[in-house]
């Protein structure tokens, strides 16, 4: 009786143990291990804001950073090129160093010239019969800022002045510059306003195109019938500024969107910033300058991730664990008093086959400004399934 019972228990133990081994293995979710917000140490610096009309400024990467809090849209005057030359880059995209497509002059684009002259914009000389290349026009545009050359392009683009300005409009309203609306391609009309910050944003994502930085950066350029022509902004490589764009001929002042490289900790970054409504462009340039002068000493380059540094770790019950580590190293442009947020994007696995090292298993989202990167994590060490003694003996796994 006693041996059919031992028996009895052996078989039930063996189909408990059976069961048991047979289990799935269980998911395993990764443990963060780093803070999921800090703070830019530092204080903001107060900034040498313009004493009439508004002002902006920002960084590449970090955004749109601060303003002189007194802003409202006014005439952007020619500084609304940059829209019309990002809206025909988008529409018929060049490449460095090509010229693309030709456009032949009619009539019709001499008598824009004409009028354009006889009402005191700037213009640059045209004939009925002459070519220019889509290089040249941008360069005719944003160069002497030709008004003649942003009508002959925005007829070309879209048919018609109505149906390219229809183009910017939506796309400012894509960038969201919810303070921005055009009504001409070249600027001369008043209708055409905007806000240093928004023109702010609208010159950082102009200056990822590296055909227009190209062509901002140039001090003069030979065209065929116009000659040789100078660039209008009157400080292109002092303090840094490579560009871009200068506004002025209406009565609520002078306008001046400028992009300015800095070497800030051995890195070189790109400032940005915009001056509107200013008494003359002499004096929006100085501001420029003076905002350029100001925010290179506070800017810092810090290493917030370092390639191989633990980000989250994996511990498996069976004992096993692996770190999962940064596979780059991250540095970013840090402003005072910006918020640095991480997340982790990792998945729960399962460890029913061997895992080898340096294996992708999830991203560390940081956010900071304008930064939204996705850091690839990899494994820092192989996991193995667990061993038959565990599965056969685990309890409440």
């Amino acid at each position: 009786m006693r041996l059919r019972v031992g028996v009895a228990l052996l078989l039930v133990l063996a189909a408990l143990g059976a069961v048991n081994y047979l289990r799935p293995i269980p998911a395993v979710t990764p443990t963060h291990l780093l803070r999921t917000s800090d703070v830019v140490p530092g204080t903001a610096p107060s900034l040498p804001w313009p004493s009439r009309g508004s002002a902006a400024v920002g960084v590449s990467g970090l955004g749109l950073l601060a303003g002189s809090g007194n802003e409202q849209a006014i005439p952007a005057a020619s500084v609304t090129k940059v829209m019309t030359v990002l809206v025909i880059l988008t529409d018929k995209p060049l490449k460095t160093g090509e010229p693309g497509p030709s456009v032949t002059l009619s009539d019709a684009d001499v008598q824009s010239y004409q009028a354009d002259l006889a009402a005191g914009q700037s213009a640059a000389k045209v004939e009925a019969g002459e070519t220019l290349s889509e290089l040249q026009l941008l360069q005719g545009m944003l160069i002497p800022s030709a008004n003649n050359y942003a009508e002959t392009a925005a007829r070309w683009d879209a048919g018609s002045l109505g149906a390219f300005v229809s183009r910017m409009n939506d796309r400012a309203a894509r960038m969201k510059l919810t303070h921005t609306r055009f009504a001409d391609a070249s600027g001369a009309s008043p209708a055409s306003t905007s806000t240093p910050s928004d023109l702010t944003v609208l010159g950082m994502a102009a200056m990822r195109d590296p055909v227009f930085a190209a062509i901002v950066a140039t001090p003069q350029v030979d065209l065929p019938v116009a000659g040789t022509v100078y660039n209008v902004n009157g400080v292109l490589g002092q303090s840094g500024i490579v560009g871009i764009k200068t506004g002025s001929g209406l009565n609520t002042g002078a306008n001046f969107l400028f992009a300015a490289k800095a070497t800030v900790d051995g890195h070189e970054i790109v400032i940005y910033g915009c001056l509107m409504g200013q008494p003359s462009l002499a004096a929006a340039f100085a501001g420029a300058q003076r905002l350029i002068g100001a925010m290179s000493p506070v800017l810092h380059v810090r290493r917030i991730l370092s390639r191989n540094e633990s980000v989250a770790t994996y511990t498996m019950p069976w004992g096993a664990e692996t770190d999962l580590v940064s596979a780059d190293d991250v540095d970013v442009v840090e402003w005072p008093g910006l918020v640095v947020r991480q997340r982790l994007d990792a998945k729960a696995i399962v460890i029913d086959k061997p895992l080898p090292s340096s294996t992708v298993e999830g991203t560390e989202h940081v956010v900071l400004g304008d930064y939204a990167l996705d850091i690839p994590l990899v494994t820092a060490d192989p996991l193995y399934p667990p061993g038959r003694l565990w599965r056969l003996t685990r309890v409440s796994l």
